[in-house]
Formats: structure tokens, sequence, C-alpha cells
């Protein structure tokens, strides 16, 4: 998807873009699946891209990056690719974060349920800047995102339940299989050292009975 931020003053507002299970209560229970992008709007600082993975129902696994682009001036692309290899988050092509399938370890993935896209603009100043000490300045409405050319790249189509349409040859052969190349691993290293600016697996005060057993695989963290 491509994506134009709100811009001026818009602290306390995110912008969302995400898929989340097919289900009318697609953010609750137990088998909760949620693949999340959000834009957290702050006053005294840069947006910040917060992407967050649930699966099982299980979350608590956010990043968080600072852009090296204005967000707000242009159109940028928004890419979540989704395989039974891994999750990797993209923006503008370049990978900043990539979430792998450890299933064989016990970590909840992503892989028996349908899900479905979601798109929304709400009001999240009871957390979002600076842990809600800054309240929306309604003023400053009607606050606007804009989407635009959103393209699915021949994703599977769910029939409401596991069915899907990943059995083609077509489908298998490109985005089903991929990974990333060297070229995008050393993309992922930069934007992780020089715009991550939150990892949860460094957080030990969220977890102070030790990390998530993902946090020990140096080729994922």
């Amino acid at each position: 998807m491509q994506i134009k931020l709100v811009p001026g003053n818009s602290a306390g507002t995110v912008t969302a873009y995400y898929i989340s299970r097919l289900h009318f209560l697609s953010s609750q229970g137990q088998y909760h699946d949620k693949i999340d992008l959000e834009f957290l709007r702050n006053l005294s600082s840069p947006y910040i891209l917060h992407t967050n993975i649930f699966s099982q129902g299980k979350g608590n696994r956010e990043e968080q990056f600072y852009l090296w682009f204005d967000p707000t001036t242009d159109f940028h692309t928004y890419t979540i690719l989704w395989n039974p290899q891994h999750i990797v988050f993209y923006v503008d092509g370049i990978p900043l974060r990539e979430f792998k399938n450890l299933a064989w370890m016990g970590i909840p993935f992503p892989t028996y349920q349908p899900m479905k896209l979601y798109s929304s603009l709400w009001n999240a100043d009871n957390w979002a800047t600076r842990g809600g000490l800054v309240k929306i300045d309604w003023t400053q409405a009607p606050f606007n995102a804009s989407n635009r050319n959103f393209e699915d790249s021949n994703a599977c189509v769910s029939y409401w339940g596991p069915t899907t349409s990943c059995t083609t040859s077509g489908t298998r052969g490109g985005w089903f299989w991929q990974t990333l190349n060297y070229s995008d691993q050393g993309k992922l290293k930069w934007v992780r050292d020089d715009y991550r600016i939150y990892n949860y697996c460094q957080d030990t005060q969220q977890f102070p009975e030790g990390l998530p057993p993902e946090c020990y695989i140096s080729t994922n963290y």
C-alpha cells in the first residue's frame, strides 16, 4: 500500500495498516493473529513506525523505528510479506524487520487461518504520545491520511476456512518462497542499526522472567 501520513500537529493520532484474523472480533481472543504497522504521531519527534506480530493470541513483539524521510509530504510504499518462512516488513522496498517462522521451537507463528486487510486512523492519545502525556489538539482537525495503489501480489484467496488458492504453481513460485538475499540482509542491518529505537528483545523490564525464546536466535535479532 502507498500511504501519505497526516501532516502538521496531529500528535495523538495513529494511522494503522495491518492484516488480522478474518473474524468480526478481529482484535480479540486466544486465536488472535495480527501483523501490524502503526504510525505514531508525536509533537516534538518524527513519526514512529510501530510494528507488532500476534499469533494465537500472543503479542508483545513490538519493534519501533524512525523513518529516514518525512512521510507526510509524499506517498511511500509499505509492504508486508507473509509466507511460511517468515514475516518481513518493508518500506519502499527496504526491509526493516524480519520475524522468522520458529514454530518448531514452540514459538507461535500465523500459519493456519486467513487474515483480512484493515486500515484506520484513530485517537490513541491515551498511550501513543509520551505515554499519554500529550493529548490531541482538536482545533487542528480534520486529520487526513491517504492510501492508494493497493496491490495483493497474487496472494492466496481464502474461502472461509483453511482452504486457499495457494496450490497454484505460479503463486508458490513467487512470494510464497521469497526470502532475504544478501543485499536485503545488508539493508535490514542498516535500518536496525541506524533507525530502530525499540526492540522487545532488549526490554528486560517487560520480560523480568526472561526474554522470549526467539530473542536468543542471533540470526533473527
